[in-house]
């Protein structure tokens, strides 16, 4: 679709632009720079970052070299992109001041959630990650980010700041309320275990699954000794109680793993968590296939799924997802996208640049890239074809 009928700049050479494409959606975001002066419209900065990351540049010198060395091509392509490039500390600039965080995240949401077919997807893990190239010296704690992933779509549904004085406990229902629960499995680790967390997901249509540590005490020792105990009958031998189970055997990345999954509607009723219906015992096994090191280790659990709803294969599966957002994003931003060792503390632009990279990483998956570093180097030698996928729905 011409972006003539769009209100957007056209460069006569005819860049086409889609009503429901980023470069739309980004060109609704309002500018917190004083109109006077300004030479770089806010919609060109952000998508020549983001054509300059999915190209494989995350460094702001990098990406200001990048621009550098491309603006006779972008000049052509792209609208409002003619003149001298942008240096690094202006792009930082603009990373710190210029972009409403909040209206930035929300914006990124309808993005991808206007796509056809988007957001159907029933698993979201919830989950916390520190950047740690935010951390000051001295100090242990920097920019927290608490991000809702859909691991089927591989795109971030929510994410907002963790303040420093407080948890993701905290912030977590902040994420909840910004997104639709209705019939979503929301999956967390022990520290989101919470009460009132398990009654917000409920009453909003969805259903919880927690893992269980020691920060609930009485409910771990009850999920545990359930499991755990052997009956003894008198004259007879000891005799384990037969659980529902369920199993799955993985060999890669030179290990090979299994993972047993037991579980139980017995204590429903008896636990003091609201709307509990089953909790369960998951063992990962592991060996190490170069030295035969075995190690194992157990995980117990609560959820609010039915028997009927859900039976061990299916829970184990809903466990094994949640490790998703550590695969997906986390494991992404920091190893692929090299966001730990970025050190922007200006202002909001290390939590602008977080933003990008879900946004990046979101734009690749939907895509079909799951080789997000081979997918980089693709967009380096075709830019644009990046463009296009800037430009288009």
């Amino acid at each position: 679709m011409d972006c003539r009928g769009a209100g957007l700049a056209v460069n006569p050479k005819g860049l086409l632009v889609d009503l429901g494409s980023l470069y739309t959606w980004l060109g609704k975001l309002s500018d917190r720079r004083h109109a006077r002066g300004v030479r770089y419209r806010l919609v060109t900065v952000l998508v020549l970052i983001v054509l300059a990351k999915l190209a494989g540049e995350d460094r702001v010198s990098g990406i200001a070299e990048w621009i550098q060395h491309r603006m006779g091509l972008l000049a052509e392509l792209l609208p409002g992109c003619q003149g001298k490039a942008p240096h690094r500390t202006t792009l930082s600039r603009i990373l710190a001041w210029a972009v409403d965080v909040c209206e930035f995240e929300k914006t990124v949401h309808r993005f991808f959630i206007s796509a056809p077919g988007a957001g159907r997807s029933i698993v979201v893990n919830l989950d916390g990650k520190t950047l740690r190239g935010t951390i000051p010296a001295g100090e242990s704690r920097g920019l927290h980010l608490l991000a809702a992933f859909l691991p089927a779509e591989g795109w971030v549904l929510m994410q907002v700041e963790v303040d420093k004085k407080e948890n993701e406990v905290k912030a977590a229902p902040q994420v909840l309320k910004s997104i639709d629960l209705r019939g979503k499995v929301v999956t967390g680790d022990a520290l989101l275990a919470q009460r009132e967390l398990s009654i917000q997901v409920v009453e909003g249509g969805g259903d919880y699954l927690w893992t269980v540590k020691e920060n609930q005490p009485q409910l771990c020792e009850d999920i545990a000794v359930l499991f755990d105990t052997v009956p003894c009958v008198r004259s007879l031998q000891p005799r384990p109680i037969p659980f529902p189970s369920a199993q799955q055997v993985e060999k890669g990345h030179g290990r090979l793993e299994r993972r047993t999954l037991q579980v139980s509607s017995a204590l429903r009723g008896y636990l003091e968590w609201p709307y509990a219906e089953q909790v369960f015992k998951l063992e990962r096994h592991i060996c190490r296939l170069k030295d035969g090191r075995v190690t194992t280790e157990t995980v117990y659990g609560i959820t609010s799924l039915s028997a009927e709803k859900a039976n061990p294969q299916r829970l184990l599966a809903l466990a094994r997802s949640h490790w998703q957002i550590e695969n997906g994003l986390h494991y992404r931003r920091d190893e692929t996208l090299r966001e730990d060792w970025c050190h922007l503390r200006l202002g909001n632009a290390a939590r602008v640049m977080a933003i990008l990279n879900n946004l990046v990483l979101g734009l690749l998956l939907r895509r079909g890239h799951r080789n997000v570093p081979q997918a980089r180097r693709y967009y380096a030698a075709h830019p644009e074809q990046a463009l296009r996928l800037v430009a288009s729905t």
